[in-house]
C-alpha cells in the first residue's frame, strides 16, 4: 500500500459573505474528497475550517499515488484472427496494430462464448503531487458561488479576492497557481492582532498555530460554540438565559 501524508487546503481573502460562509466551508471538504476517490487516492479523515477571510481542508493520510491499473481491450475472435496455416490475418494484425504491439504480444481470452484476441496494459498510477493542482481547480470550481467576482485587471474569478493560497501535502508545498495566487506554506492571523505572515511546517499544525499566535479559530463549529459559551455566562451576570437564534448565532460567527 501507498505511503501517505496530511494535506492541508487554505484560500485566504478578504472577507467571505457571512450567510454563506458555513456552506462554502463544507463544500470546499466535499469537493475535495469527492476529487480524490474519483482519482482513487485513499485517506482516512477530514476536516473542514471556516472563518471570515478563510476557507480551508486538512484531509489525514492521503496515498501518495494512485494504485497501478490494469486495462483489458478486446479484440477479434481467434477464428477470425489467424489462417489455415496459423498465421496472423488483417483483423489481427490491425488489432496489434492498434494497441502499439506486435501479435506475438497479443493473448487469448477464452470464455463460454467463445475465444477472443485481447491485450492487456498496466498503467502506472499517477503521483499525489501532480494531480493536485488540476484536483483543488476543479473544486474550486465546484462551488455554489452563484455570484462570483472579478478584481484588478484580470479575468480570475471567486467569491471574494483572493490574497494567499496554501498547497501543502506533508511537509512539502506543492507549487501551482490558483485563483491568480502562488501557492505556498504561509497563512495568515487576525487581520489586527497578527496581520504578519505565519509559517506552516506541516497541515496537522494549521489549526494551533492559528489559535496560538494568529489570533483565529478556524474552526466554524467551535467558535460557534466559544460565542455560545460566552453570550451564555453574560447572560447569567444579570440573571437571564440567551434566546439563541441559531441563524443568527450563525451569521455572528462568521462575522468574528
Amino acid at each position: 500500500m501507498s505511503e501517505s501524508r496530511d494535506l492541508l487546503i487554505e484560500i485566504g481573502t478578504e472577507e467571505l459573505p457571512p450567510a454563506a460562509l458555513l456552506e462554502l466551508g463544507t463544500a470546499l471538504e466535499r469537493e475535495i474528497i469527492g476529487r480524490l476517490n474519483a482519482v482513487e487516492l485513499t485517506s482516512s479523515s477530514s476536516r473542514s475550517f471556516a472563518s471570515p477571510r478563510r476557507l480551508a481542508v486538512l484531509v489525514k493520510d492521503v496515498a501518495q499515488r494512485q494504485p497501478d491499473r490494469h486495462h483489458q481491450r478486446r479484440g477479434p475472435a481467434v477464428s477470425a484472427s489467424f489462417d489455415d496455416e496459423g498465421n496472423p490475418t488483417a483483423a489481427a494484425m490491425g488489432f496489434a496494430r492498434s494497441c502499439g504491439v506486435s501479435v506475438e504480444l497479443l493473448e487469448t481470452l477464452n470464455s463460454e462464448k467463445g475465444s477472443w484476441l485481447v491485450y492487456t496494459s498496466q498503467e502506472s498510477g499517477k503521483h499525489t503531487t501532480d494531480l493536485l493542482p488540476d484536483l483543488l481547480r476543479h473544486a474550486l470550481e465546484g462551488l455554489p458561488i452563484p455570484k462570483p467576482m472579478r478584481w484588478g485587471a484580470g479575468e480570475t474569478q471567486f467569491v471574494r479576492p483572493v490574497h494567499w493560497v496554501v498547497l501543502l501535502y506533508g511537509d512539502q508545498v506543492v507549487e501551482t497557481e490558483i485563483l491568480g495566487q502562488i501557492t505556498g506554506r504561509d497563512t495568515y492571523g487576525h487581520r489586527f492582532h497578527h496581520p504578519d505572515p505565519l509559517n506552516i511546517p506541516q497541515p496537522d499544525a494549521y489549526e494551533s498555530l492559528l489559535e496560538t499566535q494568529g489570533m483565529v479559530i478556524p474552526d466554524f463549529v467551535a467558535r460557534r460554540e466559544a460565542i455560545r459559551g460566552q453570550v451564555t455566562e453574560a447572560a447569567k451576570t444579570c440573571g437571564g438565559k440567551p434566546d439563541l437564534e441559531p441563524t443568527l448565532l450563525d451569521e455572528v460567527t462568521a462575522l468574528v
